[in-house]
């Protein structure tokens, strides 16, 4: 049985994804994941009127092999500062399976808790029809 295999240029650029929790607040991300295998990870949580709870910024490094999608958070941006991530633990590990990718869309599945998430490419410049 042969492994689906994507290729790493296609997750070049910015994406993002929402999602509501079971008490109504909505979780925003925005992912840039460059070329050169860096990413910055943007988390916004809101209340249900919209209001900003938390937001954390999140550095580091990104892969794709085949269909194995990994993440190494490095450093955490909070009110402007970068604070150095603990490398010792776990959870600045993670890796998924990506179940679909294309230019549009970006769906994939985390290794350990199975969690699906569906990421869109944010395109910057419209187009005219």
């Amino acid at each position: 049985m042969s492994k689906k295999t994507y290729a790493r240029a296609l997750l070049f650029g910015r994406w993002y994804r929402s999602d509501i929790d079971e008490q109504g607040h909505e979780t925003v991300e925005y992912a840039e994941l460059s070329s050169d295998g860096s990413f910055e990870f943007t988390f916004i949580t809101l209340d249900v009127n919209g209001v900003i709870i938390e937001q954390v910024t999140e550095l580091g490094d990104w892969g794709l092999v085949a269909d194995i999608h990994f993440t190494v958070t490095k450093n955490e941006l909070i009110n402007d500062k970068i604070y150095a991530a603990d490398l010792n633990n776990d959870d600045n590990y993670q890796v998924y399976k990506v179940l679909s990718l294309d230019h549009k869309k970006f769906h994939y599945q985390h290794r350990l808790t199975n969690e699906e998430y569906i990421m869109t490419r944010v395109v910057d410049n419209t187009g005219h029809c």
